[in-house]
């Protein structure tokens, strides 16, 4: 072997141990750091490098004096008997209602509307809904688990709450601005918002905005004539609400 064969190997050695020195450590640096992931759901060993970042989308804040609205601090009784509060939910992205179950108008419309949703995103771990029962005397865990057999609820992040009655309706009222009142001359015996909250991973509540920049705040849970319906027979509304959670579960 030649002594200028020697000198070419002794470079490309050099510059490999230069480059070494120099890079490996950044790379480390990166993946430490959170900036490049692996990712290890792909076969035989191969990994993926992918941004860590997760991307903010374009949906907006409810602000109540100038500070974004985070979900209140609520502990209730689901139908498995289980105690769930907001806790259960932080990593999440779910949708917020309140309805009971013996409701004779617009409960049904907004749960199968809620079901489309849950099938929408069947699997997913950090999908969830809270459905409180504004009717606690009646509506006991072993009465929201058969609602909850009815229709068709699989979902294991929905849990369909119960609890003190006071409590409920102030978490309607004060903490999500969800209307909510007893009222004997309604069918039913109560009244109360067939609209839907969404509440992204960290407790926030989240919407898009109007053509105005307005936020449009809550989801109408029903089928409203004025909205039409998209080419699957759906509401308008809710294929919105199937995008928005979608946006934020990117998040």
């Amino acid at each position: 072997m030649s002594k200028k064969t020697n000198y070419s190997y002794v470079g490309i050695t050099f510059i490999i141990l230069v480059f070494g020195i120099i890079f490996i450590p950044k790379i480390i640096d990166r993946v430490s750091d959170g900036d490049i992931i692996r990712d290890e759901s792909r076969s035989e060993g191969v990994s993926k490098i992918t941004s860590g970042n997760a991307q903010k989308s374009d949906l907006s804040y409810l602000e109540i004096n100038g500070e974004p609205k985070k979900v209140p601090a609520f502990s209730f009784t689901n139908q498995d008997g289980e105690t769930i509060s907001n806790e259960d939910y932080m990593g999440k992205v779910y949708v917020v209602e309140f309805f009971f179950t013996t409701c004779p108008t617009i409960c049904p419309i907004m749960n199968r509307n809620l079901v489309e949703v849950q099938n929408q995103f069947n699997g997913l771990e950090n999908f969830g809904v809270a459905s409180f029962t504004i009717s606690p005397e009646i509506d006991t865990p072993e009465v929201l688990k058969a609602y909850a057999e009815k229709y068709g609820i699989t979902n294991p992040n929905w849990h369909l709450m119960t609890g003190d009655e006071t409590a409920i309706y102030k978490l309607a009222n004060e903490g999500f601005n969800l209307y909510t009142a007893k009222d004997d001359s309604a069918e039913g015996g109560f009244e109360h918002s067939g609209n839907f909250a969404l509440i992204d991973k960290e407790g926030f509540i989240r919407s898009r905005t109007d053509d105005f920049g307005n936020p449009k705040i809550f989801y109408n849970g029903l089928i409203p004539e004025a909205d039409g319906v998209d080419d699957e027979g759906m509401s308008q509304e809710i294929t919105i609400l199937k995008e928005d959670i979608a946006k934020l579960l990117k998040e």
